[in-house]
């Protein structure tokens, strides 16, 4: 199969927060807050396909007000954040809205997000993500965490079929 044709399926995006739609730094407050930087273009290529009729989904061991109300902001409700066991929050996932794994495409950047990177049609990846990350992604973005790697995914399932 054509690498580019994996994405044709995909009905369902689930992403990951810090190292994916963040750069993966943290800059920590005096008073200890802990802030993030978000790329503006995930954040349109999400709410696209939101827009779209697309499953948008979030598996993230962080826990942040802010970042919660800036994806809700871009229309995302379904939300799991403090996750320590990702697979979890994965199965409620699909067994709530009865989703099939054959259509969902999941991305994330470090040694938590591979269980369920073994379970998805399409895992993938940032650029800079952790190697061991490298071996089960089948398609693995020219972009960095927080720099357009989500919206690199998006883009190419949306203009595949013709909703983009």
């Amino acid at each position: 199969m054509n690498q580019l044709e994996q994405f044709r399926d995909v009905e369902t995006f689930i992403f990951d927060v810090d190292g994916v739609l963040t750069n993966n730094q943290l800059l920590v407050t005096e008073a200890g807050e802990l802030l993030r930087s978000m790329n503006v273009r995930d954040g349109y290529a999400l709410k696209r396909a939101v827009q779209a009729g697309y499953q948008v989904a979030i598996i993230t061991g962080g826990s942040s007000a802010g970042v919660a109300k800036r994806l809700q902001g871009l229309g995302i409700t379904e939300i799991y954040s403090g996750i320590s066991n990702k697979v979890e929050a994965y199965e409620d996932y699909i067994d709530r809205l009865g989703l099939d794994e054959g259509k969902i495409l999941y991305m994330g950047d470090d040694m938590p997000d591979l269980p369920v990177m073994r379970r998805v049609w399409v895992p993938t990846c940032p650029s800079d993500a952790a190697p061991e990350l490298f071996e089960a992604a089948t398609y693995i973005s020219p972009q960095p965490g927080g720099s357009g790697c989500a919206r690199d995914v998006i883009e190419k399932v949306l203009k595949l079929n013709g909703d983009w």
